[in-house]
């Protein structure tokens, strides 16, 4: 009788485990077979009224703010760089710190943002739509949102699903925008363009007065990668296209996340060590050899921390956030604006340019 008892709990056990295996075989064909990328072109909506054109020789002011989704306040640390949150704290902190943001983005009175980690529709910020809220803080401003994440619910981590995301990048302009397109960049094909984005770039054209056309390129490259290197990859992409600009004799201003560590050795700047970070690597040697094309980075203060944890004054901090300007647009300034990461893991920049007659 004791021996049947143990087989049928044995059984039982068996049976459990392989309701198990199946469950999470489904789970890993569900994500697989719902990865998508989006078209490697798409023209992209542009939202607003302005005809104002572009003049050279005005200075122009530029931010660009990778936010967060929203959720990254001082406190914050995300599962995936080595922290315990996958969920901003609560609903109600994220639309309080959505509003700090675009109080302080409003408070700057650029003539054109460049945001990244915009969220539309994710389980992570509780499904508000920060798109909008973005939108309706600068109604006065013609924008483009180009999508660069749309992944199927990740069941991780158990405790608090990470879930659907759908995130993106988006480019405010005061000066009428033309037309926009969205650019596919090339990603991992390993298992890690599951955890990555959908990485693209948006150019949004914006005319000037003397015939020519301003192009805004808004982009935020590839982190969570197994080596860092496809960055690289994106990186020459993104140039290739921005000469060919230049060529035609256009103005070209870039901005975004590099997830590059843009000064080479930010720990020679900030006095922290980063031996143990490699995600940010420096942009090799070379890179802008030959390019009509120069890399503006600031060192006044870092442009991002490390979100293994709440931010504390000892944390690995570097500059990867910056912009690319072509040889016909002057620079009058730039800086990072130190926040002290009270609203994101980074801080924002700012680039002052005029462009050449």
């Amino acid at each position: 009788m004791k021996k049947r008892k143990m087989n049928k709990a044995l059984k039982m056990i068996l049976c459990l485990l392989a309701a198990l295996v199946l469950i999470a075989g489904a789970y890993v064909a569900y994500v697989f077979i719902a990865y998508h990328r989006l078209p490697e072109v798409t023209e992209l909506e542009v939202k607003g009224e302005s005809a104002e054109m572009a003049q050279p020789g005005m200075p122009y002011k530029l931010v660009s703010f990778n936010t967060g989704f929203g959720a990254y306040e001082a406190d914050y640390g995300f599962f995936m760089d080595g922290g315990t949150q996958s969920w901003a704290w609560s609903k109600e902190r994220l639309l309080a710190n959505m509003e700090e943001i675009t109080g302080f983005l409003k408070a700057q009175d650029a003539d054109f943002y460049f945001l990244q980690e915009v969220d539309q529709n994710a389980t992570r910020t509780y499904h508000v739509n920060e798109r909008e809220i973005m939108e309706k803080a600068f109604l006065d401003y013609d924008s483009a949102y180009a999508q660069n994440w749309d992944s199927p619910f990740l069941f991780y981590p158990l405790t608090q699903p990470h879930g659907k995301t759908q995130c993106g990048i988006m480019t405010f302009s005061s000066m009428d925008i033309a037309s926009a397109v969205r650019q596919s960049l090339p990603i991992e094909n390993t298992v890690m363009k599951l955890v990555d984005l959908d990485r693209c770039y948006s150019a949004c054209r914006v005319p000037t007065a003397n015939g020519r056309e301003l192009v805004l390129y808004n982009m935020h490259l590839s982190a969570y990668t197994s080596d860092g290197t496809i960055a690289n990859d994106q990186l020459r992409l993104l140039l290739t296209d921005m000469k060919g600009e230049v060529d035609r004799g256009n103005y070209v201003v870039c901005g975004g996340d590099f997830n590059k560590d843009l000064l080479g050795d930010s720990s020679q700047y900030f006095g922290i060590p980063g031996d143990n970070y490699t995600w940010a690597q420096p942009i090799p040697a070379g890179t802008f050899d030959g390019l009509p094309l120069t890399l503006i980075a600031s060192s006044n203060a870092p442009s991002c921390r490390v979100a293994e944890g709440p931010y504390n004054p000892d944390q690995f901090v570097l500059t990867i956030d910056g912009f690319i300007v072509s040889d016909n647009v002057r620079v009058l300034s730039h800086e990072v604006i130190d926040t002290g990461f009270a609203m994101s893991d980074h801080n924002p920049v700012s680039l002052v340019f005029e462009l050449a007659e």
